[in-house]
């Protein structure tokens, strides 16, 4: 019985943490999308955007707002001067993930 209170407050914090770690990674996959829009050219369908949302982040998820634009502004920095052929590479993958994810036909 002494060992309970332990692993199932472990298990929380484990369960949250991934949770966490979830949301983080979203947040800097969106934010490396939304960032290259200029760069590589697209326009993104903002209504799929906003399905994207309301699909892949829990409603009570106050931190991934914050998170999103914190990764969003990260890849805008990182992305500017990149050589031609790491443009052309990152632009083709982002254009299929961006196809993917809806925001663009």
């Amino acid at each position: 019985m002494r060992w309970l209170v332990p692993l199932l407050l472990c298990t929380y914090a484990t369960a949250g943490a991934a949770q966490d770690l979830k949301s983080m990674t979203l947040a800097n996959e969106l934010g490396s999308v939304l960032a290259s829009e200029e760069l590589c050219d697209l326009s993104y369908n903002q209504s799929a955007i906003a399905a994207f949302i309301e699909k892949r982040v829990k409603a009570d998820d106050l931190g991934f707002a914050t998170n999103l634009r914190m990764m969003t502004a990260g890849q805008e920095f990182q992305l500017k001067g990149i050589s031609a052929s790491s443009k052309t590479a990152h632009c083709a993958q982002i254009r299929r993930v961006a196809k993917a994810y809806g925001f663009v036909s």
